[in-house]
């Protein structure tokens, strides 16, 4: 027999660098132990003895590290690190081979992954002694009871689920799921309480009981410090919403796959919306029901990982199952009768032979569009005449009976579909590892109406009436691709060292194509240059065209070496990558301007007074890109890190990290994280982190350009201007002596109590700050007369105005996170409680503009206006708290949520603090049969709109007949703030489905 005794085993370990972990912190085993060898034979049944009792062994949450090997060997590593007495014949054992064991499992789950495919069992008898043998052994003996068949009624497992602590489903030894990285037992910790910074972690269910179809708004719904900001008529970003972390920018998140870095989203955020000027991660284009989890850490990490993790970093981690899977359908609408949306979803995981799995993933999901436009109370056509302020009397006949449902504005018309495939391989000493993913998105929202009574967007011809007489709504149309895929190779060495080698691509396309509109200024060309008529002029003007595409891809080699040594752990690594980034041009018609040459009017004079001489140029509501405009530009990037972690001294353990990271275009830059976690009690522990950190300027910052319509603020009204944005190397930029962008350089400050109140409660509080220098922002739309050289080239660009990124502001960032968990029995079940909260506020303290340059002498704040500021300061709640409850009895589920999302304040035109308001969220699950179960639930239950707006709206006023008698009256199009609605404005949603587990 050998026996182990341990004074003290912390059993977490996490190694550096891990692809399923992404922290680069670790659980570091940490024993004085003892082994005595007393006489083994080679027949002799061997126990590992720590004398703790069956039902807590059976139901706490261990993490295990145990490698593929004979499976005597992995027995002894599953009692060291369990602390379990295991008896089991020496020789039977190593007669077979355990599979690999990595990952946070119960004991019962450990034990199924590791004999899998051996025929070996793990039973307990009357006295709770833990034993393996034979298979057929355990069928005879009556005295034994299979570990594997024990009841999930009576043995709670923790998973993390909306509360992140729920009692598993019953579970055979074929079921074989690996658990999520929870820290003790029922302790329902999201944050991981062990390590210097906070992370979240949210399991699959967690994702589904929001009764969400999209990542981005799952996320939302269980993660306070995470936002998915909805805005309207704002071109692609109607179809892409920004994700942001902590309040900050989407660029300044990164999101990993698999612990590998995520490529962003070609497209920019140019429009007046959250996130403008910046490019994140389209979170919606890996399936929810690909996701095995998502790890959110909410703290600086570029020391580690590089550019852009200033605010956090996601990782998501795909499914890994060998067997199972499942099939659900899910339908929902709005409760205003729109946004129908029909989510299907499959999964199935597949063995290759004994020795590797692949898991596959399909998602279709098609979304109705909604709309909450108000009536368009202005009038339609020409002579109309004002009574008094607002009022009008009609003029046009046509104006008493003209639609006034003419916007649309809400979430886009979507269809998506989804691929996930993630792989792996035992080969060697190692594994094989990859992944692919795929997604295809078809978009269409709407762009502004062009009425009648809109000579530049909708000329009048010579029989004196509009190209298209009861106007048009233009359609922004966006197909987004995108595609990544992985593969690598992972080695243990015998010195518990690890070499990982892997090569990751991935790329984001968006095409846009604007449909239902008019290039206005073709139409003066085929009067005037082609001799139509305007009936045939209305009959053959094209209202369709491919305006552009973008793409943007990423290309990344990673070599990462991490190795455990009795006292600390070392790792150290290099990365090679390539970013590109293309602008395609569109159609010559959705970007030509048909009756002007170099700013000169063709027709000038043609029109004897009747019609268009000069109108708008380009598709209108989305006009294209020109081969002048088209992009193709790469930046190769090279890093180096060292990162080590030690206990320094029983219970404190410390962590340091060091990054250089050298870009073509700016130069290099070096930074440091240092990190600490002090175990006070056994039921308190501090932590802290102090970072330095940094965001490269991206592609789509340093290269993106086009001309786009954009309505402005002017004494109160939106006008619409064509509004060039300017590459960072452009003609204009350095006729103005605009410098090259350089980093954002960040300095990161958290510190943190864990406290476990009880067995069942735990409680996290941490403070942030971040300071942001050289902030990356794109200017105000910059227009004529702020300097006689702004005022020549806007001239010679053909625009009226111009927006530019430059280094140009300094924030400071605020905040605290806290999470409290408690988990308990009543009403016949397990209820499970989560109060999780983020407050956040970000100041703008200092905005400037480039020394040296044409818009020195220009005061910032024309530079970088008020409304600028605004974005970044304020259209974000600067609250979020949710409180969750999840109720599990036999066969039902009950999940019930409350979000609170605290005021923000909108600067458009004028200024709108929108209050706090309460979501409420139910979902009701039923498993008819142990594979079958039905759902049904409600987003936003009671129907809860924000306020609404009162500022920035247009096409409002009242109309009269002849005999005064009111035609329309309205206060605008925009019931509620098209520019920033943090849940929307849609209204409740409620949905059914069913799903099938095989």
């Amino acid at each position: 027999m050998v026996k182990l005794k341990s004074k003290k085993i912390i059993n977490k370990k996490i190694k550096l660098r891990s692809g399923f972990f992404f922290l680069n912190c670790l659980y570091k085993l940490r024993s004085n132990q003892t082994y005595t060898h007393c006489g083994l034979s080679v027949f002799a049944s061997i126990a590992l003895s720590f004398n703790v009792h069956a039902n807590t062994v059976q139901s706490q949450m261990v993490q295990f590290d145990i490698k593929a090997q004979r499976a005597d060997l992995a027995l002894i590593d599953f009692a060291k690190q369990t602390e379990q007495t295991v008896v089991f014949s020496f020789e039977l054992a190593k007669q077979y081979q355990a599979q690999s064991v990595f990952g946070y499992y119960t004991q019962l789950d450990a034990l199924n992954t590791m004999l899998q495919n051996t025929e070996l069992d793990a039973v307990v008898d009357q006295n709770g002694l833990l034993s393996i043998k034979l298979k057929q052994i355990n069928r005879n003996d009556n005295n034994m009871m299979k570990l594997s068949g024990v009841s999930a009624a009576v043995l709670p497992l923790l998973m993390a689920a909306n509360s992140q602590a729920v009692n598993a489903q019953e579970e055979t030894a074929k079921e074989n799921i690996e658990k999520i990285a929870i820290v003790g037992s029922r302790v329902a910790g999201r944050s991981v309480e062990d390590l210097p910074v906070p992370v979240d972690i949210l399991s699959a269910e967690a994702l589904e009981n929001t009764g969400q179809t999209e990542v981005g708004r799952m996320l939302q719904s269980i993660a306070p410090s995470f936002n998915f900001s909805s805005s309207s008529i704002s071109d692609g970003t109607d179809a892409l919403r920004p994700a942001t972390l902590r309040g900050l920018g989407p660029d300044q998140t990164l999101v990993l796959i698999n612990g590998k870095r995520r490529h962003q989203a070609s497209i920019i955020h140019i429009n007046t919306s959250v996130g403008r000027g910046t490019a994140g991660t389209d979170m919606n284009a890996i399936p929810a029901s690909a996701i095995k989890r998502i790890e959110v850490l909410r703290d600086g990490a570029a020391a580690q990982y590089g550019s852009d993790a200033i605010a956090g970093v996601i990782n998501i981690v795909l499914k890994d199952a060998d067997d199972g899977g499942k099939a659900a359908i899910n339908y929902g609408q709005y409760s205003e009768g729109d946004g129908e949306t029909v989510n299907l979803d499959f999964n199935k995981g597949f063995a290759l032979g004994d020795e590797g799995y692949v898991n596959v993933t399909l998602n279709y999901r098609d979304r109705a569009p909604t709309n909450r436009a108000g009536l368009h109370g202005s009038c339609q056509f020409y002579g109309c005449k004002e009574l008094s302020k607002g009022v009008f009397l009609a003029g046009d006949p046509r104006e008493l009976t003209a639609d006034r449902n003419t916007f649309r504005i809400g979430d886009a018309d979507s269809q998506q579909f989804g691929l996930t495939v993630n792989t792996g391989y035992e080969l060697g000493d190692g594994e094989l590892y990859g992944f692919i993913t795929y997604s295809t998105r078809d978009n269409e929202s709407a762009a502004f109406f062009r009425h009648n009574a809109n000579a530049g967007g909708n000329p009048v011809l010579q029989d004196n009436d509009a190209t298209i007489p009861l106007g048009f709504l233009p359609k922004i149309n966006t197909t987004i691709d995108d595609i990544s895929y992985n593969f690598g190779y992972k080695t243990q060495f015998d010195n518990d060292a690890s070499l990982d080698l892997s090569y990751t691509y991935g790329e984001n396309s968006i095409g846009y194509t604007t449909s239902d509109t008019i290039n206005a200024s073709y139409a003066n060309f085929l009067r005037y240059d082609q001799g139509l008529s305007a009936a045939d002029i209305r009959a053959t003007i094209p209202r369709e065209a491919y305006a552009y595409g973008m793409e943007l891809s990423l290309q990344t080699i990673n070599l990462d070496f991490t190795q455990d040594f009795d006292d600390y752990s070392f790792a150290m690594g290099a990365e090679i990558r390539t970013d590109e980034f293309r602008i395609l041009a569109g159609d010559e018609y959705a970007y030509r301007d048909y009756d002007t040459n170099n700013g000169v009017s063709i027709y000038k004079g043609l029109s004897n007074g009747v019609g268009s001489e000069d109108a708008d140029f380009g598709t209108q509501g989305f006009g294209g890109s020109s081969p002048a405009s088209s992009v193709d530009e790469s930046r190769d990037v090279i890093s180096f890190y060292i990162d080590a972690e030690a206990y320094v001294i029983d219970d404190v353990i410390l962590s340091g990290a060091l990054r250089y990271d050298n870009y073509k275009g700016f130069g290099d830059t070096v930074n440091f994280k240092l990190a600490g976690n002090w175990s006070v009690t056994d039921d308190i522990s501090l932590r802290g982190a102090l970072s330095s950190g940094f965001r490269a300027p991206s592609m789509q910052q340093l290269y993106f350009n086009n001309v786009s319509t954009q309505f402005i603020g002017d004494n109160g009204n939106l006008v619409a201007k064509q509004v060039g944005t300017f590459r960072n190397d452009s003609t204009l930029a350095q006729s103005l002596g605009i410098p090259k962008l350089k980093e954002e350089k960040s300095q990161n400050r958290s510190l943190g109590i864990v406290y476990n109140v009880t067995d069942n409660i735990n409680v996290t509080v941490d403070y942030y700050s971040i300071d942001i220098d050289d902030r990356i922002v794109i200017s105000n739309h910059l227009g004529e007369g702020l300097s006689e050289k702004l005022t020549n080239d806007l001239v010679s660009a053909g625009v009226g105005a111009a927006q530019l990124f430059l280094n140009g502001a300094d924030t400071q960032t605020r905040g605290v996170d806290f999470v409290t968990t408690w988990n308990t029995e009543g009403l016949g079940g397990t209820l499970d409680f989560t109060l999780a909260a983020n407050f956040t506020k970000t100041d703008v303290v200092s905005i400037f503009t480039p020394d040296g340059s044409s818009l020195e002498t220009v005061p910032a704040d024309s530079v970088f206006s008020s409304q600028e500021i605004s974005i970044i300061e304020e259209w974000q709640p600067e609250d979020r708290i949710n409180l969750s409850a999840l109720y599990k009895r036999d066969d039902w589920t009950v999940n019930l949520s409350l979000n609170r999302f605290g005021e923000y304040t909108v600067e458009d035109v004028d200024r709108q603090t929108y209050s706090a308001e309460i979501l409420t969220d139910v979902k009701v699950n039923y498993f008819v049969t142990d594979n079958l179960s039905v759902n049904i639930g409600a987003n936003n239950l009671f129907d809860v709109y924000p306020d609404k707006n009162i500022i920035g709206n247009t096409r409002s006023g009242t109309i009269v007949d002849a005999d005064g008698n009111t035609v329309i009256s309205s206060r605008g199009i925009f019931e509620y703030s098209r520019r920033s609605a943090p849940f929307g404005f849609n209204g409740a949603y409620y949905y059914i489905g069913a799903e099938y587990r095989f």
